[in-house]
């Protein structure tokens, strides 16, 4: 059985989130929630709260369901929409700031 969690417009740049998504990727779900509430990023907090809802959609489709049997089967973080934004530079220019968001998807499965 699988559940899934989308976590939408999270105001971080996704490389920041994606390096944290590589080291827990793949992982049994009580060992990813243990290595996430160590990593000292940013992006572990979304990535942890993400994988927490994933697994309360889980108990809620099978009560029965046991959480040490669960692993991340699927983690992917995508691009949002950016807010652009502009800076005063040199002799009347304009330098662009983009600020980056993303979405995260988290797959939990226990076969």
């Amino acid at each position: 059985m699988e559940s899934k969690a989308i976590g939408k417009y999270l105001r971080i740049s996704p490389r920041k989130i994606r390096i944290v998504g590589d080291e827990v990727r793949g992982r049994e779900f009580p060992d990813a929630v243990d290595i996430l509430k160590t990593i000292p990023k940013q992006g572990a907090r979304y990535l942890y709260k993400v994988i927490m809802s994933a697994a309360a959609n889980a108990k809620i489709k099978n009560p029965d369901i046991n959480e040490a049997e669960l692993y991340i089967k699927k983690l992917v973080v995508d691009e949002a929409p950016m807010f652009k934004r502009f800076q005063a530079r040199a002799r009347g220019r304009a330098g662009r700031i983009r600020k980056r968001s993303s979405h995260i998807t988290v797959i939990l499965s226990n076969e």
